[in-house]
C-alpha cells in the first residue's frame, strides 16, 4: 500500500508535468495527413478490442456493463504512447525525418483521444446502471476544465507578469501551483474520473514559458526518476502470468498482438496509398504506431481496480503490452531502412562555391555565448545580392530522458519551417539574435533548426542536415572558451568529441571557430560598422586554399582588411630553384623527358596557382598585405607569429594533409592536435592574444566510395575557369601522379 500511494502520488506530478510541457497548439495545427493515420490507427485496433473482448470476457465480468469492458481494451489496443514513441524514433534517427514528425503528430492526437475515451470508460465503469450519474460526471468534468481554462491559466500568466523577467519564481506560488495538483486529481477523483486527469489538465493550464521551464527543473529529475518507477513496479507486482492458463488462452492472446498489429498497419498503409506514401513508409508508420507506454499501462490499472480487468485479463494485457513495445523497433528496422540517399552537390568547399551564386553555411551553435562572434563572422563573410548567404543555425542539444526534450523536438519539426518550442529559453536565446540579425542585414536568409540527440551521435545529425541543405561549409564552436583572466578553459570534453567526429565524417568543409570574441565580444555590429584585421596564415596544401579562399570572400566586404602571411621553408627554396635549373637544362636537349611528380609537388603547384591568381586581383588593393616569411623550423614560424598582434581573426588551414619541416616540431604539444598544429597553437592560453580564430579544412571527398570525390585539380577548374586550357592539358600530360 505504502509503494502504491507513492507511485500514485509520482504518477500526478508525472501527468502533470506531460501537460505542462504539451503544446495544445501542435494538435490544433496538425495537418490532414496526421489527423487521417492517427484514426486509421485507432480504429481498427478498436474494432479488433471489440471483438476479442466477448472471448476474453467469456467466463468473467458477469456483473460488468460489456461495453465498458469494450471501451477499456479498446483504448488500450489502439492508443500510442507518444513518449516511447519519441525516444524510439530518436535511436533509429528517424525523429527529423517525415515519417518520424508524421508519427509524432498522430501520437500526440491518438493520446489526446485517449484521454478523453479513459474518462468515458471511468465514468462507464463506476456508475453501471445510474446514466443520469454518468450524464453528471461528464458535464463535471467538462466544467473542470473550463474551470482551468479560465480561471487557472489567468491566474497563472498573473504571476508570470508579475515576476520580473530574469527572476526566480516565487517559492510561494511554486509552492502553490504543487498543491494545486494535489487538489486537482482530488477534485476530479470526487467527481467520478480518474486523478491523473484532473493533474494533467491542470499541466495544460500553466502557460508555456519560463514558469513552466521552472515547474520541469524543479520535478522532473525526483519524479521521473524515483517516484514514476514505482509506478511499473507496482504494475509488476499486480501482473501475474501464471494466471494465464491453457494453450487456449495463450492462442487467442498471440491472435490478438497479431489482429491488433496488423489492424495500425493496415490502416496507416491504406491512409499511405491515399496520400502516395511509399509502402514501406506506411508499414513503418503503422509499426510505430504500435508501440506503448505509460497511458495504456494507466488505463490496465484503472481497469483492474474498477474490476473491469480480472488477474487473468490484466495479465494478458500487460504482456500484448509489452510485446507489442518490444516489436516495434526490430520489425521497423528490417522494413523500413532510410538509406540515406546520397545526394551528390558540387559546392561542398569555399574554394569550388562561386562567387556569383549562393553561399550556403550551417552555424552549430551550444550555447548563446557564441552566437555574437558567429553573427559577426558571418557579416564579415559579405553577404552581396550577387552573392547571398544562406544560414542554417543548428541549435545542439543533448538528448536526456526527459519527455520534454522529446516535445520540443517534436514541436521544432511540426512544420516545414521548423519553429522552436517556446518553453526552451536557451533555444530562444540562440535563436533569437540570428533572427534580428536577418531583419536588419541585407542578403542573409536565416533558417533554425534544432538537433536534440547524445553528444554520441550527434554528428550524425550535423553531417546530415548539411548533407540536405547541401552547404557548403559547416562552423562548429570550439570546446574551449576563454575566461576572464585569458585562460582556455574546456566547457565541455563532449564538444571535443563532436567537432572530431564532423570533422572526419562531414560532406563539406569544416570550420572550427576558437571563440575569444570579435570586436569587443558581446556587441553584434551592424553591417556597417564592421572593421576586422584578418590576418591568413599559409603554409600550403588543399586546407590553407581553403583559408585563402574564405579570406577572399571576406575582402570584398568595405570593412575589411586582410594581411597574408606564407611561410616558405629555406631547404624547400634552395631545392625548388635547383630544380628549375635541371628543367632548364633538360629542356634544352632534343630528347623529351617524363617528369614525375609526387602529390606533394600536385600540391604545391595548385598552391602557386591559387596565390598567383589572388595576387593578380588585389595587386591594387590597399586593403591587402601578402607578406612570405622564409623559415627552416617550427620555432622560427612560433616567431614569426607571435609578431602578428593587433589582428582580429586568425583563419588558418586545418592541414591534416601536409606534412611541413614548418610545424612537425609543435605537434610533439600540441593539446588539441585535432585542429592541427598552427590551430592548436593559436587557440593555446600560451599564445597571448586576444583574436579568435578559425581553422578549416577542406572537403577530401568520400573515400573509399569513390563518389562524390572531387582532386584538388578539379577544385582550381571550376575556381579558375579563366586559366589557359592548351597550358593546363600540358600540365597534366608531363604529370604522373605516383
Amino acid at each position: 500500500m505504502m509503494i502504491e500511494t507513492m507511485a500514485n502520488v509520482g504518477l500526478l506530478y508525472f501527468l502533470f508535468l506531460v501537460g505542462v510541457e504539451m503544446d495544445i497548439s501542435v494538435v490544433r495545427n496538425a495537418g490532414k495527413r496526421a489527423v487521417a493515420a492517427a484514426i486509421a490507427g485507432m480504429v481498427l485496433p478498436f474494432v479488433v478490442g471489440a471483438a476479442f473482448s466477448f472471448i476474453l470476457s467469456r467466463e468473467y465480468n458477469n456483473d460488468m456493463n460489456q461495453g465498458t469492458y469494450i471501451l477499456f481494451l479498446g483504448v488500450a489496443l489502439s492508443v500510442t504512447a507518444f513518449p516511447v514513441l519519441a525516444r524510439i524514433l530518436a535511436e533509429l534517427k528517424l525523429i527529423n525525418t517525415e515519417l518520424g514528425r508524421l508519427a509524432l503528430s498522430a501520437a500526440l492526437i491518438t493520446d489526446v483521444c485517449a484521454w478523453i475515451m479513459l474518462v468515458l470508460a471511468i465514468t462507464l465503469a463506476e456508475n453501471k446502471t445510474a446514466s443520469l450519474a454518468s450524464l453528471w460526471v461528464l458535464l463535471s468534468s467538462v466544467a473542470f476544465v473550463a474551470f482551468c481554462a479560465y480561471v487557472v491559466r489567468p491566474a497563472a500568466a498573473w504571476v508570470v507578469k508579475k515576476t520580473p523577467e530574469g527572476e526566480a519564481f516565487s517559492e510561494f506560488h511554486i509552492s502553490l501551483i504543487l498543491a494545486g495538483v494535489l487538489v486537482s486529481g482530488l477534485t476530479t477523483d470526487a467527481i467520478g474520473t480518474h486523478s491523473v486527469f484532473g493533474a494533467f489538465v491542470f499541466g495544460l493550464a500553466i502557460p508555456t514559458g519560463p514558469l513552466g521551464v521552472t515547474l520541469v527543473e524543479k520535478l522532473e529529475d525526483f519524479v521521473s526518476g524515483l517516484l514514476l518507477p514505482l509506478f511499473f513496479a507496482v504494475s509488476g507486482l499486480k501482473t501475474n502470468i501464471g494466471v494465464i492458463r491453457g494453450s487456449y488462452t495463450w492462442a487467442i492472446l498471440i491472435l490478438v498482438i497479431f489482429l491488433a498489429c496488423t489492424g495500425k498497419i493496415v490502416g496507416t498503409i491504406l491512409i499511405g496509398f491515399f496520400y502516395e506514401m511509399p509502402l514501406s513508409e506506411g508499414a513503418a508508420l503503422g509499426l510505430l504506431m504500435n508501440t506503448k507506454g505509460l497511458i495504456e499501462m494507466i488505463v490496465l490499472n484503472v481497469g483492474k481496480d474498477q474490476k473491469v480487468f480480472d488477474d487473468e485479463s490484466f495479465a494478458i494485457m500487460v504482456v500484448i503490452t509489452v510485446i507489442m513495445t518490444a516489436i516495434v523497433v526490430p520489425a521497423v528496422s528490417v522494413i523500413y531502412k532510410p538509406s540515406r540517399r546520397s545526394i551528390y552537390y558540387k559546392r561542398r568547399t569555399i574554394q569550388v562555391s562561386k562567387s556569383d551564386a549562393e553561399f550556403r553555411v550551417l552555424v552549430c551553435v551550444h550555447t548563446p555565448r557564441n552566437v555574437p562572434t558567429m553573427i559577426n563572422l558571418l557579416e564579415a563573410s559579405n553577404p552581396t545580392k550577387k552573392s547571398p548567404i544562406c544560414v542554417y543555425v543548428l541549435h545542439l542539444v543533448e538528448l536526456s530522458g526527459r519527455t520534454s526534450a522529446m516535445l520540443i523536438v517534436h514541436n521544432t519539426a511540426k512544420a516545414e519551417q521548423p519553429a522552436l518550442h517556446k518553453s526552451d529559453a536557451q533555444t530562444d536565446h540562440v535563436i533569437t539574435p540570428f533572427e534580428n540579425y536577418e531583419r536588419r542585414a541585407n542578403f542573409v536568409s536565416i533558417q533554425p533548426l534544432t538537433a536534440i540527440s547524445p553528444y554520441s551521435s550527434m554528428h550524425e545529425d550535423i553531417c546530415n542536415v548539411a548533407e540536405d541543405k547541401r552547404v557548403s561549409l559547416i562552423i562548429i564552436p570550439f570546446h574551449k572558451q576563454q575566461t576572464v583572466d585569458g585562460e582556455m578553459e574546456a566547457t565541455n570534453m563532449a564538444f571535443r568529441d563532436i567537432n572530431k567526429n564532423v570533422l572526419a565524417h562531414a560532406p563539406c568543409s569544416v570550420g572550427v571557430l576558437v571563440d575569444r570574441g570579435l570586436s569587443g565580444g558581446s556587441n553584434l555590429l551592424a553591417a556597417n560598422q564592421v572593421s576586422y584585421n584578418v590576418a591568413i596564415l599559409f603554409f600550403g596544401g588543399p586546407d590553407d586554399r581553403e583559408a585563402l579562399c574564405y579570406g577572399w570572400r571576406m575582402l570584398e566586404h568595405q570593412g575589411i582588411s586582410l594581411t597574408i602571411m606564407r611561410f616558405v621553408s629555406g631547404e624547400e627554396l634552395s631545392g625548388e630553384r635547383l630544380r628549375e635549373q635541371q628543367q632548364k637544362h633538360s629542356s634544352n636537349n632534343e630528347q623529351s623527358v617524363l617528369s614525375v611528380q609526387t602529390d606533394k609537388d600536385i600540391q604545391k603547384q595548385l598552391d602557386e596557382r591559387l596565390l598567383h591568381e589572388f595576387r593578380m586581383r588585389c595587386e591594387d588593393d590597399d586593403s591587402v598585405d601578402y607578406i612570405e616569411k622564409v623559415v627552416n623550423n617550427g620555432e622560427e614560424t612560433v616567431a614569426e607569429i607571435r609578431t602578428m598582434d593587433e589582428h582580429d581573426l586568425f583563419i588558418v588551414g586545418r592541414g591534416q594533409a601536409v606534412v611541413s619541416p614548418l610545424t612537425a616540431g609543435l605537434t610533439d604539444w600540441s593539446e588539441c592536435p585535432e585542429i592541427g598544429a598552427i590551430g592548436d597553437l593559436l587557440a593555446s592560453s600560451d599564445f597571448a592574444a586576444t583574436a579568435s580564430v578559425l581553422v578549416l579544412q577542406q572537403y577530401a571527398g568520400q573515400g573509399s566510395t569513390g563518389e562524390g570525390i572531387e582532386t584538388p585539380h578539379e577544385h582550381d577548374e571550376e575556381h579558375f575557369p579563366q586559366i589557359n586550357q592548351s597550358s593546363e592539358g600540358q600540365f597534366m600530360s608531363n604529370t604522373e601522379r605516383v
